[in-house]
């Protein structure tokens, strides 16, 4: 809901390497995209945000955008749970692969993706997506595309909206 988008651009401040949204932007993800975005709560705060799509050229993929979590909430598997309970929503019926970027150095990111793959006993492929000087001009590091999947049917996380952690 549109009133969260400024709750969720602080927590994303809040979480670098992570790129900032506009405000506005996480004011469209918070109303326009809700389906495919998720916020855990803890005690009325914002934990944890994840941001994804399902692309329109590959609808059998889940886009994850943005994990962002709180540093109080860090090390006990939000990400992960934030992620299955979009997976397990209805609206993503239908999608056999989780597909997100992520610059080489996240390391936190990789080890977030690498086991949800290892979880979900399924492979991660890497490959290099946005490279560093062809598509930013050398101001941002390459963007490597991470390609989990076949996933399984049910990844068993919650089905709520919001997540309480």
């Amino acid at each position: 809901m549109a009133g969260d988008g400024p709750a969720v651009t602080a927590l994303i401040a809040q979480c670098p390497p992570l790129d900032p949204n506009s405000a506005y932007c996480n004011l469209l993800q918070c109303t326009h995209f809700a389906e495919s975005c998720v916020i855990a709560e803890r005690e009325g705060a914002i934990a944890g945000w994840v941001s994804g799509y399902r692309p329109p050229s590959e609808p059998e993929c889940f886009f994850v955008w943005q994990v962002a979590v709180a540093p109080a909430a860090r090390g006990q598997r939000l990400g992960g749970r934030m992620i299955e309970a979009l997976l397990d929503r209805p609206s993503s019926e239908g999608v056999t692969h989780l597909i997100t970027t992520v610059t080489e150095d996240n390391l936190a990111s990789w080890a977030l993706f690498e086991g949800l793959a290892r979880q979900w006993s399924t492979a991660l492929a890497k490959s290099a997506l946005f490279h560093r000087e062809t598509h930013f001009a050398g101001a941002h590091a390459t963007e490597w595309l991470a390609r989990i999947g076949p996933l399984p049917r049910k990844t068993g996380g919650a089905t709520k909206g919001e997540l309480a952690t």
